[in-house]
């Protein structure tokens, strides 16, 4: 196990390098541009040339990238060409704050999800249909649209949620909730649309098994059945489902943090691609590679855990 650890942070590690140094190249051809909006009017071909020489843009690429990469793997990404700001801290700032409303959010999608995809796998009828239209509301409401309602009942017309902003949970935890409320709730149901129906589907798939019936004619209990046999055999491919929409929330957290005006991940990102801040934008590209290299290992090991089948060494 712990080799295949090594070898999967070792897989992300190269991939990691391979984006960013992808990335780089693509950058590259902006140099001249981004120098150019940095000084603004001021901008002359003498000036422009001395800041690419003051920023080293006017090395060879390959060169540029490998001075990076040597400082990314001691922990400096350099500072923001725009407000001097190191990187890495920065991003993690960002960082927490994005996670600290995806995951809420991701925690009530399984919980959500496991409940009604196994009520309605195991009930059938009336509780299936039932299921299933709220999963079919989920994917028909676009989430914008759905975030401006909320903002429009909850914070505007009841008063009783910020419609914008974010509170630190270090500052006040209470106000931080309420910042977070509308934001996780719009999340929540977009998720729950796509993972109910999985955890539904696989949950019936196991419920026809021979294994089922034989423990029914041994007289074992319905509830016993669902919960200790099926609905662990189903969480294997229901993780899978859960990490992809961990990043598909995570892909998504631009809109939600432009709507609620979140000092997010995904706002910070796409500030930074519209100014052409390339260091914070490098940044930004290597932290996300290693979450989603992190998330894959972690839904693996938890995958190992609850099927021994599927462990590896």
């Amino acid at each position: 196990m712990t080799s295949y650890i090594l070898r999967r942070l070792g897989a992300g590690l190269v991939l990691a390098v391979l984006v960013t140094f992808i990335t780089f190249l693509l950058l590259s051809t902006s140099f001249q541009d981004v120098a150019k909006t940095i000084l603004g009017q001021s901008a002359t071909p003498e000036t422009t040339e001395a800041l690419m020489q003051s920023k080293g843009w006017d090395q060879p690429v390959v060169a540029q990238y490998f001075n990076w990469l040597a400082g990314a793997v001691q922990g400096d990404f350099g500072t923001s060409v725009y407000t001097s700001l190191p990187v890495a801290p920065t991003v993690l700032q960002r960082l927490a704050v994005t996670l600290s409303v995806i995951l809420p959010a991701l925690i009530l999608t399984v919980i959500m999800s496991t409940i009604l995809g196994v009520w309605a796998a195991s009930r059938g009828g009336a509780a299936d249909r039932v299921s299933q239209g709220i999963s079919l509301i989920g994917y028909i409401i676009p989430g914008l649209l759905l975030a401006i309602g909320l903002v429009v009942i909850f914070a505007v017309q009841l008063k009783w949620l910020p419609a914008t902003g974010y509170t630190p949970p270090g500052e006040d935890p209470a106000a931080w909730a309420r910042s977070i409320t509308i934001p996780v709730i719009v999340l929540t149901i977009g998720g729950v649309a796509n993972m109910a129906a999985q955890v539904r589907g696989r949950m019936i798939d196991e419920l026809r098994r021979d294994y089922v019936r034989t423990l029914r004619t041994r007289g074992v209990s319905t509830t016993s059945i669902v919960v200790r046999h099926a609905l662990r055999n189903a969480a294997s491919p229901a993780l899978t489902v859960m990490s992809l929409e961990f990043i598909a929330m995570f892909g998504g957290a631009l809109i939600i943090e432009n709507v609620f005006a979140l000092p997010g991940y995904g706002s910070f990102a796409f500030n930074a691609s519209l100014q052409g801040d390339i260091p914070v934008i490098m940044g930004i590209t290597a932290f996300g590679v290693l979450l989603v290299t992190v998330v894959n290992l972690l839904t693996d090991l938890a995958n190992g855990w609850l099927n021994p089948k599927a462990r590896v060494h």
